[in-house]
């Protein structure tokens, strides 16, 4: 029972108490550039949660193999794989999907969600455990892609998935569909999640940012002695 717990809480932690968007702030490029219709918004978050999880599995089952002296490049090339097997099958298969997402699916190799899982989860723990947490962090992904693409493209475009909304068309925001309405939304959706995670007792987001973060290990934590010193002059 508590394994089936533990197994849960690895999956779920992904999607609200350490969303690598709106938590984490993570993969921010990838998020405001897809992000301006629900399509390529769920064609990013479909991919980088496949590569993400097909990543953590093999470096997981590598962990004990991989030199520590060289893991980052062994992780990249490792991720790089699975990207370059997915541009593969969507030019073959969905050229449509495979044009619409552009540069920015070969972006998701220097991913820093997909990277910073690898460094900080997958090299660690099983090939099971690791699996559930690429599929937590990758369905969190998804989900905040969807939410903002949601509302940038059914107020900003007045549709949804490309199909006209009749009332909201002739009511439409059309700075929300570019950069700037980008970051309005992604802005107003973290404020949303504050919120959200404030009633739910808060989020630290400082150390999650740390435990996220590929360079950790090689961090002086400097920063988070000054965040620290910062929090309790607030306080």
């Amino acid at each position: 029972m508590m394994s089936e717990k533990k197994k849960l809480s690895i999956l779920l932690k992904g999607i609200i108490k350490e969303n690598p968007v709106l938590i984490l702030v993570l993969g921010t490029c990838p998020t405001l550039a897809t992000t301006s219709s629900v399509i390529s918004a769920f064609s990013m978050g479909l991919v980088a949660t496949l590569v993400l999880v097909c990543s953590n599995i093999v470096i997981s089952a590598l962990r004990k193999i991989i030199p520590d002296t060289v893991r980052i490049p062994c992780y990249i090339v490792i991720i790089a794989s699975f990207v370059t097997i997915m541009q593969m099958l969507l030019e073959a298969y969905l050229p449509s999907i495979y044009d619409m997402l552009g540069v920015y699916l070969a972006l998701i190799v220097v991913n820093c969600i997909i990277l910073g899982r690898a460094e900080m989860y997958a090299r660690k723990n099983t090939v099971v455990d690791s699996a559930l947490d690429g599929l937590g962090m990758g369905i969190g992904f998804l989900l905040a892609l969807l939410v903002m693409a949601t509302i940038r493209e059914v107020f900003g475009a007045g549709s949804f998935a490309g199909f006209t909304i009749p009332y909201l068309e002739s009511f439409k925001i059309p700075i929300l569909t570019q950069a700037p309405g980008g970051y309005l939304v992604f802005g107003l959706v973290i404020a949303g999640m504050n919120v959200l995670t404030a009633k739910r007792g808060g989020v630290k987001r400082k150390s999650f940012a740390c435990d996220g973060c590929a360079m950790k290990e090689s961090c002086s934590g400097e920063c988070s002695e000054n965040k620290e010193k910062e929090d309790k002059a607030d306080v």
